[in-house]
């Protein structure tokens, strides 16, 4: 086993704790264990996507499912308002990144963005309220647009718009930080 396989392991789970332990700050009790678990969830899409250039269904049917059960909880006494608000965001993010997607196609011929990184707006639409949408999808844009420089300056070459890129590993940490902002933000006003 090579140092950086070694290495590569304890930064994710340096992540997970930070991720936990911030969830719980940001959010005491019972929110906060949700954001913990969504922070989770969206380390594994970071992690998963930046291998495979690909997003589980599974990981974001778990993020919608723990997303609808924390708003429910949250805001029982106000239900169904709060989880059709949740659903309207998810469809309304989600269908936006699939007319993007399918632009794209048309455009250029050939797919620029897969399903999953579409699904998982919707993951940001049921966690974000209306104005942290847009805020995460910038945070995902810029940190991917970055990326692609620094390797680009590192290698000294001419981007390659053949190359894929993983998009969904810098999205679903994006959707974890604009969550817990909001709740950070919630409690400390």
């Amino acid at each position: 086993m090579t140092p950086g396989e070694v290495l590569k392991p304890s930064l994710i789970g340096a992540a997970a704790l930070l991720v936990v332990a911030a969830s719980l700050y940001a959010a005491p009790g019972i929110a906060g264990l949700a954001g913990a678990g969504l922070g989770l969830i969206m380390l594994a899409v970071a992690v998963v996507d930046a291998r495979l250039l690909m997003i589980p269904d599974e990981l974001s049917a778990l993020a919608v499912a723990l997303g609808l059960a924390d708003v429910g909880f949250e805001r029982w006494r106000d239900m169904p308002a709060p989880a059709l608000d949740a659903l309207i965001r998810a469809a309304a993010t989600a269908a936006v990144f699939f007319a993007f997607r399918l632009a794209y196609r048309r455009l250029r011929g050939r797919e620029g963005m897969g399903l999953g990184d579409v699904k998982l707006a919707g993951v940001a639409g049921i966690w974000l309220d209306w104005p942290g949408l847009p805020i995460a999808v910038e945070i995902a844009a810029l940190g991917t647009l970055g990326f692609v420089a620094w390797r680009l300056i590192g290698a000294r070459r001419a981007p390659d718009p053949s190359v894929k890129l993983p998009f969904g590993a810098f999205f679903a940490p994006a959707i974890w930080m604009c969550w817990l902002t909001e709740r950070w933000w919630d409690w400390t006003v």
